[in-house]
């Protein structure tokens, strides 16, 4: 007998069951699904974010307290007040740090913002005006604040579209005052809607001068973050080396296994996110494997049920001349099939909805997500598939083999 009539028995052997092998398949395309849906999504998530890490500027440099981080529970380190004015102005000395054009002080809480009857709760954010240029988002109504605003600690602020929706509705927001944390604040600028930017939703921000959240709104006396500007991206390194230096002094610090405060540039930033993703998706992926198994499982028991139930084709087959070879090819590649075709769908479904998963995130949280289809992934589910079906279907596949034709004719 061919390979071709071995595999052609196989199918119908598969198709007279259509039904069981139906419900067979299941735990393969669940699985191969759920892993072209997480590394779909994955993939997704991690384009979102390095490409809002890309629009932030490669000259950006982030400069946070604490120690840098080293996993999961290092993170609260990172909430500490080692960033004070000193810092700030030591950093903005010529001599310190040439290549810093401008250096921007960040602070930032929840708090709640009234007018009238109406209240909301806005991410407090107290920067400078270089806060616009940084993050590309200008108000389209009204203006940005003055650096003698800041100085002055005035009580302005810039309000996202939906905070000016939660709080005046269809009104005019434009000089009309909000109360946060009793201090009435005049509005002097509306953001344009533009959604989720990287973790801040800029719809839901109340911008203010950072003097002002300090001593009015925060009653902090430190900084939650510096963003430093280099003037040309060459001067990248050297622009973090020497506030690497200034910080050291300014703190006095002697070894820098004690440092208080990490940089970050924005291609250390995506290094991290990358790394971040790929283990996270790797980890899900693992999880999903696990339906792997228990499919495997599954079609090895369905596979011994089915050598059982055709004891006597097996017997009719070897009597007229079939080979073990034969008749261990023809389960084997009716386990192999089964798999094939689960991972088939699976990766069809898959597919089909991370397309709408993608489409979702974009159109109801207004992100930037493009759909990715992982072709590798793609590619691993059905070489998994087909050798989960190899392995599984071995044993009843040999089982098949070794049975006696006169025995297994006289099976009833």
């Amino acid at each position: 007998m061919t390979f071709k009539d071995t595999f052609k028995t196989a199918f119908k052997g598969l198709w007279a069951n259509r039904s069981r092998s139906i419900l067979t398949i299941l735990g393969i395309v669940i699985g191969i699904t759920a892993i072209i849906l997480i590394m779909s999504l994955g993939k997704g998530a991690e384009n979102l974010i390095l490409g809002q890490i890309q629009s932030f500027g490669s000259k950006t440099i982030a400069i946070i307290p604490g120690r840098q981080p080293k996993g999961p529970t290092d993170v609260i380190a990172t909430f500490t007040d080692s960033l004070k004015q000193k810092d700030l102005e030591a950093l903005e000395k010529k001599n310190n740090a040439p290549h810093a054009v401008k250096i921007m002080p960040v602070v930032f809480g929840s708090e709640a913002a009234a007018f009238e009857n109406e209240t909301y709760r806005p991410t407090i954010f107290g920067v400078t005006d270089l806060f616009a240029k940084i993050y590309d988002i200008y108000p389209v109504e009204g203006r940005l604040f003055t650096e003698d605003e800041i100085k002055s600690y005035a009580h302005v602020v810039l309000i996202g579209s939906k905070v000016k929706e939660e709080l005046f509705g269809e009104n005019e927001a434009i000089d009309e005052k909000i109360k946060i944390k009793g201090g009435n604040f005049k509005v002097i600028g509306v953001f344009p809607k533009k959604g989720q930017f990287s973790f801040l939703n800029f719809d839901e921000i109340a911008v203010i001068p950072y003097t002002t959240a300090q001593q009015y709104v925060f009653g902090i006396k430190y900084f939650h973050r510096l963003i430093a500007e280099a003037d040309e991206e060459k001067y990248v390194p050297q622009t973090v080396e020497d506030i690497r230096i200034t910080l050291r002094n300014s703190h006095n610090i002697t070894d820098p296994n004690k440092d208080d405060f990490f940089i970050e540039t924005q291609a250390e930033a995506m290094e991290t996110v990358s790394t971040i993703t790929s283990v996270l998706t790797l980890f899900l992926v693992a999880v999903a494997a696990i339906s792997l198994l228990v499919g495997g499982i599954g079609i090895m028991n369905i596979m011994i049920v089915s050598v059982t139930e055709r004891t006597r084709e097996i017997g009719l087959r070897k009597a007229i001349g079939a080979t073990n070879q034969e008749i261990m090819t023809q389960f084997l590649l009716e386990a192999v099939m089964l798999t094939a075709l689960g991972g088939i769908v699976g990766i069809i479904l898959g597919g089909a909805l991370s397309f709408i998963a993608s489409f979702a995130l974009s159109r109801v949280l207004s992100l930037d997500w493009t759909f990715v289809f992982p072709i590798s992934a793609a590619l691993l589910g059905l070489s998994v598939a087909a050798l989960v079906g190899l392995v599984f279907g071995l044993y009843p596949a040999r089982q098949a083999s070794l049975k006696s034709p006169i025995e297994s004719l006289r099976y009833e």
